[in-house]
Order: C-alpha cells, then sequence, then structure tokens
C-alpha cells in the first residue's frame, strides 16, 4: 500500500496546483498561492488517471509463459480472468446497509440522538445506557446512515445484524430529506427556545413539515426549492419569484388552509405526476448481463 501511495504521489499529486509534498523539500515555490481543485474535481481527475494507470506496464506483473514480458493490470487481470473465471454475484438489501457510511453513538435512555433528532424503537430499551462490546469506540454504538434520507439509521446490535431504528417524527414527515435541509431548518429556529429538546424538536419537525408543503404547492423560494430537489421522488413546482403579483410572496410562507397536514396529500386527485426515472446504478442481473455474452 505504501509503494502504491508512493506511486499516486509521484505520477498524480506533485502535478497538480497547490500540491505541498510530504515535506518542505519538497513543496513548491509557492504552493500556498496556487489555485485549488475542489474535491469534486479531484475526484474526477483521479478517475481519469487510474484509467491510464491500469494501461501501464508493472514491473510485479508477470505472466508465467512470458516472464520477460510485464504487464499492465489490465492485461494481467484478462489472463488471471480466464483461468480462474468469474462469477457475478448482485448485492442485496443487506450488501447496501453495510456500505452506507458509519458513525458511532451511544444509547440514551430517550435514544440515539444525532444532530437533534432523536431515533428510538422499544428494541432498544435492553441496551439504554449500556456500553457497546466495541471496547475501542469507547462503548459506543456501530450507526450505519443513508445521507440522502435521514429519518432512518441502523444500528448493528449484538446479534451482528443492522436493525432499523426510526426518527420519532418520522409519520409527521413523509418525505425523505437530508441534512442540509435539516440544517436550514435549524438556522431558522436558532433564536428559539431551546430549553425544552423534546420540544424543540417537534417544532423542527413542524417547521420542516411546513417546508414541504410550501414546495408540494409552489409557494416556496428558490433556495428551499433547490434544499428538497435533490431527495425529491417526484417533479416539483417551480419556485415563485418577487415579481410575481398573484399569489403569496417568495419570502414568506404560503398562507396555508386550518388543516396544516401533509398526510393527505396521498388522497390528492391524480394529475399524471409520477415518481421520476430511476438515475445512476441499478441492480446487477446476472441472467440478463449473460445474455449479452
Amino acid at each position: 500500500m505504501e509503494r502504491a501511495f508512493g506511486t499516486i504521489n509521484a505520477l498524480f499529486c506533485q502535478h497538480l496546483p497547490g500540491y505541498t509534498g510530504s515535506d518542505v523539500t519538497r513543496r513548491g515555490p509557492d504552493a500556498e498561492q496556487e489555485a485549488c481543485y475542489s474535491v469534486p474535481h479531484l475526484q474526477d481527475l483521479l478517475d481519469e488517471w487510474l484509467v491510464h494507470y491500469h494501461h501501464r506496464p508493472h514491473e510485479g506483473l508477470r505472466h508465467p509463459m512470458m516472464p520477460r514480458k510485464a504487464l499492465t493490470p489490465n492485461q494481467m487481470w484478462a489472463a488471471l480472468i480466464a483461468v480462474a473465471g468469474h462469477v457475478p454475484v448482485p448485492l442485496t438489501g443487506h450488501d447496501y446497509l453495510e456500505l452506507l457510511p458509519v458513525r458511532w453513538q451511544a444509547i440514551t435512555a430517550s435514544g440515539i440522538r444525532i444532530h437533534h433528532r432523536t431515533y428510538d424503537h422499544d428494541l432498544l430499551a435492553p441496551y439504554r445506557g449500556q456500553p457497546s462490546p466495541h471496547t475501542s469506540r469507547n462503548g459506543k454504538w456501530e450507526i450505519h446512515y443513508n445521507p440522502h434520507d435521514v429519518r432512518l439509521i441502523w444500528i448493528r446490535l449484538p446479534d451482528g445484524l443492522l436493525t432499523e431504528i426510526p426518527w420519532i417524527h418520522r409519520d409527521h414527515v413523509h418525505q425523505p430529506f437530508n441534512d442540509r435541509t435539516w440544517q436550514h431548518i435549524r438556522t431558522l429556529a436558532l433564536h428559539g427556545n431551546h430549553s425544552d429538546a423534546e420540544q424543540h424538536e417537534a417544532d423542527l419537525a413542524n417547521a420542516l413539515d411546513q417546508l414541504m408543503r410550501r414546495v408540494h404547492s409552489g409557494h416556496a423560494t428558490k433556495t428551499e426549492q433547490t434544499l428538497l430537489a435533490r431527495t425529491a421522488t417526484v417533479p416539483l413546482p417551480a419556485a415563485r419569484h418577487p415579481e410575481c403579483a398573484t399569489g403569496p410572496s417568495a419570502d414568506r410562507p404560503a398562507q396555508q388552509d386550518e388543516d396544516d397536514s401533509i398526510d393527505d396529500l396521498d388522497d390528492l386527485p391524480d394529475d399524471d405526476t409520477h415518481p421520476a426515472a430511476a438515475t445512476g446504478f441499478g441492480l446487477y442481473d446476472a441472467y440478463e448481463e449473460a445474455n449479452k455474452w
């Protein structure tokens, strides 16, 4: 691994602006003054570099029938796959949970608290206030979470399995939201009364409910519409602009009916709005793939 990191530094990192090197003797003359790439841009550049790296001969890759010729990683892979074969195995739902980001949290008397959200279930009763088997983590428990939908978390209990634990206000907020949206709601309530943690969390959940209603009805500001666009499963109405003569102002919530809950959204008449088509990587189908061979 150290050799691999050295190769990445020598063939990729040192050619980037702002590269400081492993010590001052390898630092450029004005590294601090050079423009730096963003992390997503760096990831794109690294991915492109890796494509070329796999076509670069490696002195440690030799075929028994051609011991004098250094092979590229792709050539060595092709030689080995012809001998060992390849069995594609699709990921299960459990595998996807295992691949989610991990954080470590304590189980308190009220449940699991993350960013002023409480996750609780009766299954946690025997473990409240108890340390986890992971002594290296100071007794905290392994938590898996979905960054794009924080209404649920999964905790690894002593049986070794990941168990779903819901947010206590999940039934009040029916649509996915991420931490960025939650932080926006917390910022708006920054000057409120936080002495009662339970009431404060309930107020935040209600504010999030109101935000989703405004976005769904098209009465949200452009900022609010953008916040939910990344996690929405249906097309969202365009944000209202201040110059519109009719309708509510873009900077203040629309006047709602007496019943301001979104519980009845499922009962709205069908307006030919359907969930957006799934994008990105779908579930791998080995049988469908085999038909292409």
